[in-house]
């Protein structure tokens, strides 16, 4: 299965989407925590592991409809922390999944580039295994220049751990590139997984949670959430147009607040000397730190 399908649209969902192009304001980035797989295979007394499975299927739906939408930038909950706690079958079973997805993402890394999907892999990678490892950072590698649609697979991520990384690279560095006046939420902010994305603009959670379960939580503040029962592999094209239309209908409720949080952003960039040449000389060390991470775990035996 291909990670951006070849969905077939029916008249009636090309009108949709077409109108709701044009009559209103598309998210630029949609977050979904896609949830119910495990219900699913009990639905339909198949294997948990086919459950995971026909939800990448769906994944690769939700890419196609964002492409063709007009969403610029998804990020997808897909392995928590958490979820290590769950038996050493399943967790295994996961891993095997993903090494099968992204092995076939290397496959075809050409359709990537014609649809220009960049895969970027936010979380603690570290906690997995070393071959896992490898084929997300080859595929990271593969996919960098590509910058029409960004997908950030969340895996072995939850925000405690997110803002506790955060706040080590900060320490790790605090003596040698930076001043304690240059400490602030901004500049922690740009030390989080998500330092090259914008806040998702629409959450989107199925299974019928109304919980976000340590997902991005430092960077929801101003995202319409938005709840379905229906579970993850289940989900269909209204579904998605549904999420999309509650976007376009409470956004500018948020409006005013999100203007109150840029200027405090702002206020807090000065405050900490943000935008000083220290500053940023340390924050593109990061990212040059974290691609040669990359390179040499791509180019590990």
């Amino acid at each position: 299965m291909s990670w951006v399908s070849d969905y077939q649209y029916s008249l009636t969902e090309r009108i949709a989407m077409r109108t709701l192009r044009i009559c209103g304001q598309i998210p630029h980035h949609v977050a979904f925590v896609m949830d119910g797989n495990r219900r699913f295979a009990r639905s339909q007394h198949i294997d948990k592991i086919e459950g995971h499975s026909r939800g990448f299927e769906k994944l690769a739906d939700c890419l196609r409809w964002c492409l063709d939408v007009g969403v610029r930038e998804v990020t997808t909950f897909a392995f928590s922390i958490e979820n290590f706690k769950r038996s050493s079958e399943e967790v295994d079973g996961l891993f095997n999944l993903a090494r099968e997805k992204f092995d076939r993402l290397l496959q075809e890394t050409a359709r990537l580039e014609e649809h220009g999907i960049r895969i970027r892999v936010i979380g603690n990678i570290e906690l997995l295994p070393p071959d896992l490892q490898k084929l997300m950072a080859t595929a990271m590698l593969s996919t960098e220049r590509n910058d029409k649609l960004f997908l950030n697979v969340a895996f072995a991520y939850t925000s405690r751990d997110e803002i506790t990384q955060a706040v080590e690279t900060v320490l790790r560095h605090g003596n040698e590139d930076i001043e304690p006046t240059d400490i602030s939420e901004r500049l922690l902010e740009e030390c989080l997984y998500t330092r090259h994305s914008p806040p998702p603009d629409l959450v989107f959670r199925t299974s019928g949670e109304t919980r976000l379960s340590d997902f991005m939580m430092w960077q929801l503040s101003t995202s319409v959430l938005y709840f379905s029962n229906v579970l993850w592999p289940q989900i269909t094209f209204w579904h998605f147009l549904a999420s999309i239309l509650a976007y376009q209908r409470d956004r500018w409720q948020l409006d005013d607040f999100r203007r109150r949080e840029r200027m405090h952003s702002l206020q807090l960039a000065k405050t900490g000397d943000f935008y000083s040449e220290r500053v940023q000389k340390f924050l593109a060390t990061i990212d040059e730190d974290k691609r040669k991470l990359l390179v040499r775990v791509a180019a590990a035996n």
